[in-house]
């Protein structure tokens, strides 16, 4: 025998629509709780069902792992980066209060420097290198007369340097002087033998 229920509400988010409830005896036995056993549990038959994905969605998707190699190589060089910005915002904050109270006699002593690079500049005149060397050496020979502590202090760690890439150079020049004749005696050594061979 079937009860006759006369009609439940089904809606969704987008569409509702009524649709009639037909239920059985057992069925309305069995949600009273009548004829159940105390021991044991009904069993349930439950499946995990996905939604499908719109089209949306999968576009997200496809882009967010088609940008995860672009991502990963922003955040390291943010990591990287960011160090180096602070310590540049920090070197420019200490700057600028140097610059709001300078030590007495710092505003003509800049001037004087950069003066000394002008006049370089004009003696430079023709050649791109002289225009690089002339105004260093000169602002250079000005900053050492007003800091001599400091030029001292930067003339040896330049020197060392010197020392070191002419080092560098004549180890290399060297090499490629030994190289030269070994590779001339043995090509004349096989010119040789190969003249033997045909005579």
């Amino acid at each position: 025998y079937y009860v006759k229920v006369p009609i439940a509400h089904y809606s969704s988010s987008l569409l509702s629509a009524r649709v009639p409830l037909i239920l059985s005896v057992a069925d309305v036995v069995m949600t009273k709780g009548w004829g159940l056993s105390l021991y044991s549990s009904p069993a349930r038959e439950t499946k995990y069902v996905e939604n499908p994905k719109t089209e949306l969605e999968e576009g997200v998707s496809r882009l967010r792992h088609v940008m995860e190699p672009y991502t990963a190589w922003c955040q390291d060089l943010y990591t990287k980066a960011m160090p180096k910005l602070e310590k540049a915002v920090e070197h420019g904050r200490e700057g600028y209060e140097f610059l709001q109270k300078p030590p007495a006699g710092f505003y003509p002593r800049l001037g004087v420097i950069s003066f000394a690079g002008i006049i370089g500049l004009f003696l430079a005149r023709g050649s791109k290198i002289k225009k690089l060397v002339y105004p260093a050496a000169l602002m250079g020979m000005g900053t050492s007369m007003y800091y001599p502590q400091q030029a001292v202090a930067i003339a040896k760690v330049a020197g060392t340097q010197l020392y070191d890439w002419s080092l560098q150079g004549y180890i290399a020049v060297e090499a490629l002087w030994k190289d030269t004749p070994k590779k001339k005696k043995s090509g004349e050594k096989d010119k040789q033998t190969s003249l033997v061979k045909n005579s």
